[in-house]
């Protein structure tokens, strides 16, 4: 006996799935081409991490002894802040 003739609901069916199929595919291309454009900018953001990195530590080095002024400044306003705290709760 011979194969019966599709009917309407198969043909659904069977068109529904392709669309699926072309749709899964779709995806998957989406999501390589996603991934490549997301490592590129990973390796754009990390380029210029190095360089505000070395941009940094010239700026670091350049101006060192300011740096060592503020410091030294912050630690001194802090022990007198220290010393004004426990004088006041010290009663």
């Amino acid at each position: 006996m011979g194969r019966k003739p599709e009917g309407k609901a198969e043909k659904a069916f069977k068109s529904i799935g392709k669309k699926i199929d072309e749709l899964l595919s779709d995806l998957q291309d989406a999501g390589k081409n996603a991934e490549d454009e997301y490592a590129d900018r990973i390796e754009e953001l990390k380029r210029s991490g190095e360089k505000l990195k070395e941009e940094f530590y010239n700026f670091k080095e350049k101006h060192q002894d300011r740096i060592d002024e503020v410091e030294n400044n912050l630690k001194k306003a802090a022990g007198d802040l220290k010393k004004a705290f426990d004088s006041a709760f010290k009663s």
